[in-house]
């Protein structure tokens, strides 16, 4: 497989509802509408990525460009934003205007594991199999999604930096559990007053706040912009403290029941899911294919490393991926 290619990507977004809820969508690949069965020249296979917390599609931008050519552009891979995550273009409002609700609490965390089951449901043949491939809380969310709808044709699960266990007993999470749970509205006026700023001004504090970083993908410097959005950040947050309530026990039997569809991908290092959680679960599911990183690459890998990243995954996948 090819690490990549001199042609332009095929990119494709969208802003769509799903679930009620304002959603971006990257699509890479010519391929834009999986969802009519009678349609031809479906592709066999969709490689779908799920977000960490910020769920910003915007954030893996370079990293499904990357994949796509990796794959030798013969696979779609897509980017579902989490639910208001995204700040939606001008006249979208964050909740679409209907009087029926689609979902009790959608920008809550199983709120966001349906919004994903949905988004598939309405937008992909059932008749595609696909590569689920999740960051950070976003496998905890693709375990879920394994486990409430196993008539997925789910080939793989690709678990990056996975977060599926005592997310508030972490490092980090000690650290931000307080001010998730309890003092998050207090951030609200001061994100408030930011988002009258220029966005020349924004895209500079960005670029100030993410200086210490050799180098930096500047798709994540225009995605961060969200994130001077009040309503933005505030699901945002909502969705964290929840997190660190909510993901408590690994849910083993899910693993044990997919294990052979697995791959998780630990950091060293990591303060969310510390090398002691790898050393765990390997213990655990010796038989797992439990890899621990051994180039350094940090939590957000999106925000420098995503073609790295990407190549790797493809490395991982070339057996399946021959057997189709």
């Amino acid at each position: 497989m090819r690490s990549g290619s001199e042609e332009p990507v095929p990119l494709h977004e969208e802003f769509i509802y799903c679930c009620g809820a304002a959603t971006h969508v990257l699509k890479c690949g010519p391929w834009k509408d999986l969802s009519k069965d009678e349609s031809k020249n479906l592709p066999r296979l969709l490689f779908m990525i799920i977000p960490g917390n910020p769920g910003l599609a915007g954030y893996y931008r370079t990293f499904i460009q990357a994949l796509y050519c990796g794959l030798n552009q013969q696979y779609p891979v897509w980017v579902v934003s989490h639910a208001g995550h995204c700040k939606p273009p001008s006249g979208m409002e964050m909740i679409e205007d209907t009087d029926i609700k689609e979902l009790e609490d959608v920008f809550g965390l199983n709120g966001q594991v349906e919004h994903k089951l949905n988004f598939l449901k309405k937008n992909v043949s059932k008749d595609i199999k696909l590569v689920l491939i999740a960051h950070s809380i976003g496998c905890y969310i693709t375990l879920e999604m394994m486990k409430r709808a196993s008539e997925l044709q789910v080939l793989r699960s690709v678990l990056l930096f996975p977060t599926i266990e005592r997310m508030a007993q972490s490092p980090q999470g000690k650290l931000m559990t307080p001010l998730l749970c309890k003092l998050r509205y207090a951030l609200y006026m001061p994100v408030y007053l930011l988002s009258f700023l220029p966005e020349g001004v924004k895209a500079s504090l960005v670029r100030f706040a993410l200086r210490g970083m050799k180098t930096c993908d500047e798709s994540s410097i225009t995605t961060s912009i969200n994130l001077f959005s009040v309503d933005c950040i505030a699901n945002i947050l909502y969705m964290a403290s929840q997190e660190m309530i909510k993901v408590v026990e690994r849910d083993s039997t899910t693993i044990k029941q997919n294990l052979k569809k697995l791959i998780f991908y630990y950091g060293t290092g990591d303060s969310w899911c510390p090398q002691h959680y790898y050393d765990e679960i390997k213990m655990d599911f010796p038989d797992g294919d439990i890899r621990l990183c051994e180039k350094g690459l940090r939590h957000a890998f999106v925000l420098d490393a995503s073609k790295e990243m990407a190549a790797m995954i493809t490395d991982w996948l070339q057996d399946d991926l021959t057997k189709l």
